[in-house]
């Protein structure tokens, strides 16, 4: 009798192992270099400050993402595919447009990461970035969903440097610990750009397509969903943890000694001799994992939404002559991005950090959509939202909505 609760959770975490992967993979990747580059940000300009901020975004983060994990299960279908059947072509021709644009601003800020990153240890970005795209392009065409999904999760486990470094630079815990449960409000143009970035980053608009899409392409069962969500949670709440240790890691140090960063790279140079070579090597190599693992969602979550919105073939586990937009498509941002990131002297930093303010301005339109969807008795049947989601969804839209005009009216001078 003893074995049998024994075996049983095996099977569950057995069962579990085969449903996790698309909810900690979406969460995890949205702490690229963009999202480096922001979190680096708010702990080098406004320290602690900002903390506070990252648990209600946790909360909407998780929230959101199981409404996009719940949808492609009920369903069967991506984001972009039920919003053409529901909206029209129109509407859903207007939408991609602006989620290419927004994603192809993400591609290039990942390139721009892996050329920050290795130029911390000597190597110039017209090898590492060329050798980037390749790599990346070489996962995802040559490789399966199980192979590709295996190669993502693997390198989910390497955002633990980000908590080492941040033990490394020995902040002060009490202080971190009040800056979680007190808010302070920054109603300054650089505050509100920074708000609207940490929300753009960590619940970017990509990651609901890219989340859905898995999903159904995993072919998660109705019956299984509850191992799904909790694959959603734990991934929400990883990235929330590892987004506030970049943040206390730079307020620590950089903060602390008025240092004001650039790049992502820049946050890793200022920390060497403020928190140690080891501190600094691991925050650099963080960001180079990062860049690499986003370079490949990105275009992939692309690809996936404009190929489900046309009614294009799409998929990991097809072929190239299957699939030929899809992988076409693929192909084609990876070669841009990483173009544009070997002119001289393009701008890397503000690609990066405007890529996340954008995500965050563009998030609220998308949510819309996904609210009236999920929300839908005929396409959800009993699996609509309850009051209590629904109070916190449209409240997200509302706050977004709000900052992100009164963010701006302040760049106009209104």
């Amino acid at each position: 009798m003893a074995q049998r609760p024994l075996k049983t959770r095996l099977r569950g975490l057995l069962l579990f192992l085969a449903v996790a992967g698309p909810g900690i993979i979406t969460s995890n990747v949205d702490n690229d270099a963009g999202g480096i580059a922001t979190y680096s940000m708010a702990g080098a300009h406004f320290g602690n400050g900002l903390l506070w901020s990252l648990l209600p975004i946790m909360v909407a983060l998780i929230i959101v993402q199981e409404m996009s994990a719940r949808m492609g299960v009920v369903t069967g279908k991506g984001l972009s595919d039920l919003i053409r059947e529901r909206f029209g072509v129109r509407i859903t021709v207007y939408l991609l447009a602006a989620l290419v644009l927004t994603n192809f601003g993400n591609v290039i800020a990942e390139f721009a990461g892996v050329a920050s990153s290795l130029e911390l240890f000597s190597v110039s970005k017209y090898i590492s970035v060329p050798l980037a795209a390749i790599v990346v392009w070489l996962l995802v065409v040559k490789g399966s969903y199980r192979s590709v999904e295996k190669v993502f999760l693997y390198a989910c486990v390497f955002y633990v440097t980000y908590i080492v470094a941040g033990f490394l630079a020995k902040p002060d815990w009490g202080i971190v610990g009040h800056s979680l449960i007190t808010p302070h409000f920054d109603w300054s143009t650089g505050g509100l750009g920074m708000i609207i970035g940490l929300v753009g980053t960590t619940i970017a608009p990509w990651m609901q397509f890219y989340l859905q899409a898995s999903i159904v392409e995993k072919n998660v069962a109705v019956k299984d969903y509850k191992l799904s969500r909790l694959d959603v949670v734990i991934g929400s709440v990883v990235v929330t943890v590892v987004a506030g240790f970049i943040v206390l890691t730079c307020a620590a140090t950089l903060f602390k000694a008025g240092v004001r960063i650039e790049t992502a790279a820049d946050a890793a140079q200022a920390l060497r001799p403020l928190a140690g070579r080891y501190c600094a090597a691991l925050f650099a190599f963080g960001l180079l994992n990062a860049s690499l693992f986003a370079a490949s969602i990105l275009p992939l979550s692309t690809a996936f939404v404009v190929c489900e919105a046309m009614g294009w073939e799409n998929g990991v586990d097809r072929k190239f002559s299957e699939a030929p937009q899809f992988y076409g498509l693929y192909t084609m941002l990876i070669l841009l991005g990483a173009g544009i990131v070997l002119l001289p002297r393009i701008p890397l930093f503000p690609v990066m950090y405007i890529s996340q303010v954008i995500n965050g301005i563009v998030l609220p339109v998308i949510l819309v959509f996904m609210l009236l969807l999920v929300n839908n008795k005929r396409l959800m049947g009993p699996h609509v939202n309850g009051k209590a989601y629904n109070i916190v969804s449209w409240g997200t839209v509302g706050a977004l909505g709000v900052l992100s005009l009164v963010y701006i009216g302040s760049l106009l001078g209104l």
